[in-house]
């Protein structure tokens, strides 16, 4: 089987005012995937348990609505990868502002758990729309491969403390105003964020108008065509999808394997928090070593790393310094997807047909991301303890990292 010849970016895109913008760009980003994943996804987390109570049902019932939303977005990013390439990232990333910010405001007036769902449905399309995979997309169209990786780590890196901003502001204000106020501020502040920059600042490269468009067009068709006709490209996406699932089941179960440890559920939920700021700490990491060092290298080592830390933690968390040390190994790998896989992409095939391509490879993922921590529950009611679980995690990385050294090979 022939393997597609690899395209590489527009050599014009990323010079001095192209990068001048692009810069304001990343600098929108950054302010609207903070607030974008603070406010349509970590949400979730905090206000499960009083949603539950006050629709009188169980968690897992709510908590379906999170996989529903997941799948949506899963279903959405094909189409809308599509969008971007033909037409940029400005009225799609700004649509799913719109949708997101309305979307919370009719979560936040559900009466039955049906609804719930429906809404959610919703929210799934408007994330895909507006969050990290078109964001990405639109970045990797401005920069040129030397400033690419920096652009993106920029974004990444400020969009990482979502979680550590908007989940104490979501409990504060779920603790004076109740679920459903509270939803409606969280509406208020993504829209009068997330809708003007989008509008104002998100636009196409200029080299995306120097071409005909039908001839761009069936460039961007044949390089899509040859991608998923080239084998390296399902090498990454077999990579990327077992280290998705693992990376999802830790974050559901870290804290309930920590708390049968014998740890308190501060010290658990305290520990578990470190994967946030781990998660910068390897972007970091892998940005400074990359100048120096193969990805695809670097990666691999990452991910083993990642799975010697899984099988070991049923060994060694027992103790504090044991979780804390084998929660810190596993956690250094929790970000580094996010940048390899954009990296990876780009490299081989261009930024012609980036957001299609990009877009084929995120269905998949988002579905692992979606179903795997269902089949690890199904695994630990089954087994009746973690460490088969956490045996799982670990072969997962362990396939990543074989798979993505048979990529460059």
């Amino acid at each position: 089987m022939t393997t597609p010849t690899r395209t590489a970016a527009d050599p014009r895109v990323g010079g001095q005012g192209r990068a001048f913008h692009g810069w304001r760009i990343v600098a929108a980003f950054a302010i609207t995937q903070t607030v974008g994943y603070g406010t349509l996804y970590y949400a979730f987390a905090v206000l499960l348990h009083p949603i539950a109570a006050d629709l009188h049902t169980s968690p897992a019932a709510v908590t379906g609505a999170l996989t529903t939303a997941i799948l949506a977005w899963a279903a959405a990013a094909v189409p809308v990868g599509r969008w971007l390439d033909r037409h940029g990232g400005r009225a799609i990333m700004t649509t799913g502002a719109i949708a997101g910010a309305l979307l919370l405001v009719a979560w936040s007036q559900v009466r039955t758990v049906a609804q719930m769902y429906v809404v959610f449905a919703g929210l799934g399309v408007a994330m895909a729309m507006a969050l990290y995979e078109p964001a990405t997309a639109v970045i990797v169209s401005w920069f040129d491969p030397e400033r690419r990786s920096r652009a993106l780590l920029t974004m990444i890196v400020v969009a990482g403390f979502a979680s550590t901003i908007f989940m104490p502001l979501t409990g504060y204000l779920d603790s004076r105003h109740g679920w459903r106020t509270t939803l409606l501020v969280l509406a208020g502040l993504y829209a009068v964020t997330a809708i003007p920059l989008h509008a104002a600042v998100v636009r196409r490269p200029p080299a995306a108008y120097s071409a005909e468009r039908p001839a761009v067009d069936a460039a961007r068709a044949d390089l899509a065509r040859a991608a998923r006709r080239d084998p390296r490209f399902w090498f990454l996406a077999i990579a990327f999808v077992a280290h998705s699932a693992a990376m999802s089941t830790m974050t559901v179960h870290l804290v309930g394997f920590l708390t049968s440890a014998g740890h308190p559920a501060t010290f658990a939920a305290t520990i578990a928090g470190l994967l946030g700021i781990l998660s910068v700490t390897g972007r970091l990491l892998l940005t400074g070593a990359q100048r120096r060092l193969s990805l695809t290298a670097l990666v691999a080592t990452i991910f083993a790393t990642q799975a010697v830390a899984a099988l070991a933690l049923p060994v060694i968390a027992s103790t504090r310094l044991g979780a804390a040390a084998g929660v810190t190994a596993f956690g250094i790998g929790f970000g580094v997807a996010s940048l390899a896989a954009p990296a990876m992409l780009a490299d081989r095939y261009g930024t012609t047909a980036y957001a299609t391509i990009a877009g084929t490879l995120v269905a998949p993922v988002t579905l692992a991301k979606a179903t795997a921590p269902l089949g690890a529950a199904a695994l630990l009611a089954v087994s009746g303890g973690y460490a088969p679980v956490l045996i799982a995690v670990g072969a997962a990385c362990l396939i990543a990292a074989a798979v993505i050294l048979a990529k460059g090979r």
